[in-house]
């Protein structure tokens, strides 16, 4: 695992699945639009990507290549969106953890829910986590099990959260 205490994540998903609202939710920052337009690192340990890297098969490799950096890869599907650019099996490319995360849960109807969970199972992420930045629902569960990854990973999260909104 990274040093420094917390897990380094990577988010990966397409165009507007949310990858940089629930880092801001993770950051305890204010949830706003910001349109990611290449890799960036927030609050030292989230690794947020365009979602054209996923969209565009052609750019797939930079996604295995910044993944080096990470210690878990985080695959994220809205719930609304009736698409997945995930492939079956995508998360056989990288050679560590590969976590799912259901976005959007707020504004989405149950089958919606199960339809994205669905396509991050034949991605081959698990476990599968669904949230929503807006109510918090999830996200809690999620850092608890990111963090649980390693054994200083939970102080590490609660330390840069904390530092992140002061």
């Amino acid at each position: 695992m990274s040093g420094g205490g917390a897990v380094r994540l990577i988010f990966i998903g397409a165009s507007a699945a949310g990858k940089t609202t629930l880092t801001q939710a993770i950051l305890k920052d204010e949830l706003r639009y910001r349109k990611t337009q290449t890799l960036s690192v927030e609050g030292g340990f989230i690794i947020d990507t365009p979602g054209e890297y996923l969209e565009r098969g052609g750019m797939r490799g930079a996604l295995a290549v910044a993944s080096a950096e990470a210690d878990v890869v985080v695959l994220l599907q809205s719930a609304p969106a009736a698409v997945s650019y995930f492939p079956p099996a995508f998360a056989s490319m990288f050679s560590k953890a590969v976590v799912g995360v259901v976005t959007k849960a707020d504004i989405a109807a149950p089958e919606e829910i199960a339809r994205a969970e669905g396509f991050l199972r034949r991605a081959g992420a698990s476990p599968v986590f669904v949230t929503s930045a807006y109510t918090g629902r999830g996200v809690e569960e999620f850092v608890n099990y990111v963090s649980s990854l390693n054994e200083r990973g939970r102080s590490g999260w609660a330390e840069r959260s904390s530092r992140a909104s002061a």
